[in-house]
């Protein structure tokens, strides 16, 4: 039976792939920072592990106590609006552990398991901010377009163990809360020169017709990236976020 361990599984994209994999008859190990164990139906196939990206420890502890995986994606992350003159290095370098920093130190301690079976996906979990320049996004887009440029030299170093790299990449998604957590991270970075712009940029989003992105969409993007070893190395998910990318997948 495979085995996937997904970050950030207590609400949005994490929550419905561990649901997408646990009714696909895989093991699924869903990790969150404060553990919930009324989010996923009860299933010997399913465990809950606390595990805080940011931290090197807990990192240690998660990885010991999930032994062999298959598959992991690493999905914890935050967004973060603001002017760029309005943030701050220290909330910049913040935002960097959680969407950068954390993902390569899971991956790190995973890969001597992945060489050892010769086998192993791993899904990092991007952004469609980075096929589109967005206002007030600049800091947020900077740390996934980090993650992407990470994942595709990792891909290259890993390819010789067997290890495959998938890079997934959601368009704008309003049934999750990453839009409110992302405006509650930027309070204090709009200046007063840039307060009434940013107002208007604030409400767009809100106002914007046309395609979005579901979590559903993305749980999908995260099986094929997991199943199939044909798909292309980035795979947009959801119809605003193919729209973007230009097709079905981009690789």
């Amino acid at each position: 039976m495979n085995t996937i361990l997904i970050t950030g599984s207590s609400s949005g994209f994490g929550l419905e792939t561990a649901r997408t994999f646990l009714d696909r008859g895989w093991s699924v190990i869903a990790t969150m920072r404060a553990l919930r164990e009324d989010l996923l139906p009860t299933s010997e196939r399913l465990r809950l592990l606390q595990l805080d990206v940011t931290n090197t420890d807990s990192i240690a502890k998660a990885v010991d106590e999930a032994g062999p995986v298959d598959v992991l994606v690493n999905n914890a992350g935050a967004g973060m609006m603001g002017a760029l003159e309005g943030t701050s290095m220290a909330a910049a370098r913040e935002l960097f552990e959680l969407n950068m920093f954390g993902p390569m130190a899971l991956t790190q301690a995973l890969l001597p398991g992945f060489r050892a079976q010769r086998s192993g996906v791993i899904v990092n979990v991007s952004s469609a901010v980075t096929l589109k320049p967005l206002p007030l996004l600049s800091t947020y887009t900077a740390s996934k377009a980090a993650v992407e440029a990470f994942s595709e030299n990792l891909a290259i170093e890993v390819e010789p163990f067997g290890v495959r790299v998938r890079l997934v990449i959601p368009g704008r998604a309003p049934d999750t809360s990453f839009s409110a957590t992302a405006r509650a991270r930027s309070q204090s970075g709009i200046p007063a020169a840039y307060a009434d712009w940013a107002k208007q940029a604030f409400s767009a989003p809100a106002q914007q017709p046309g395609e979005v992105t579901t979590s559903a969409d993305v749980a999908e993007a995260v099986w094929r990236a997991a199943t199939d070893p044909a798909s292309p190395f980035r795979i947009p998910a959801g119809a605003d976020a193919v729209a973007l990318a230009g097709g079905v997948g981009v690789g």
